[in-house]
C-alpha cells in the first residue's frame, strides 16, 4: 500500500520544521551568529521555551504520528481493538527513550561551545546508545504486534514507525551544530 503522499508532504515536514527546531532550543540564526563570532565559545540558548512548551510540542508530534499510521495502516475493527492498546504501550515506552534523547540534546546545546574532547566522546557514545535503545524497543514489540496483525500489517506498522522516526532524526540532526564547528 503506498503511503499517502499528502500526509508525508503536507503534514510531517511542516510539523518537524515547526517543532524539532525548538526541541533543541537553539535557533538557527543564533547558531549561525555563534559560529561566526570570534569567541565561538557558546551557542545562544533560547530561555523562553519551557519544558512544558516542549512537552506540548512532543505530544503534538505523537498525535500526528498516530494520524499518519491510522491513515496508512489498514486495520479491521478487531485488529484495531487489539492493536491500538499495544501501540499506546509502545508509544509510552518510546517516550521514555525520547526523554533521554531530549535531555541529551539540552545538555549538548548548553555545552556546545565549551565541550571538551572527552565530553564530545561521551555525548556521541550516549547518542548511539539511545539509538540502540530505540532499535531494541522495536524488536521487543514485533512479537506483540505480530500476534494481532498479519505479517504484512506488522511490517507496514514498523516501516511507518521507522520512516517517521528517520524523518524526525534527519530534521533534528540538521538543527544541531557540529561539535567541532567550522574551521576558519
Amino acid at each position: 500500500m503506498p503511503v499517502k503522499a499528502n500526509l508525508w508532504a503536507g503534514m510531517l515536514p511542516g510539523m518537524l520544521l515547526g517543532g524539532l527546531c525548538v526541541l533543541v532550543v537553539v535557533k538557527p540564526y543564533e547558531k549561525a551568529l555563534a559560529q561566526e563570532s570570534s569567541s565561538q565559545s557558546q551557542v545562544i540558548v533560547e530561555q523562553s521555551v519551557s519544558d512544558q512548551d516542549i512537552e506540548l510540542m512532543r505530544q503534538n508530534l505523537r498525535d500526528k504520528k498516530r494520524q499518519i499510521i491510522t491513515e496508512n495502516l489498514s486495520l479491521s475493527e478487531t485488529e484495531a481493538e487489539k492493536f491500538w492498546p499495544i501501540y499506546q504501550h509502545y508509544t509510552d515506552d518510546l517516550k521514555q527513550v525520547n526523554n533521554e534523547k531530549y535531555d541529551l540534546m539540552k545538555n549538548y546545546a548548553r555545552s556546545w561551545g565549551t565541550m571538551s574532547d572527552h565530553d564530545a566522546l561521551i555525548y556521541i557514545r550516549r547518542w548511539l546508545e539511545v539509538d540502540q535503545e530505540v532499535h531494541a524497543l522495536r524488536s521487543k514489540y514485533v512479537p506483540a504486534v505480530s500476534e494481532v496483525l498479519s505479517g504484512k500489517g506488522t511490517a507496514t506498522f514498523f516501516q511507518l514507525d521507522r520512516r517517521i522516526s528517520m524523518m524526525m532524526d534527519i530534521q533534528l540532526a540538521s538543527q544541531i551544530p557540529l561539535a567541532q564547528g567550522k574551521k576558519k
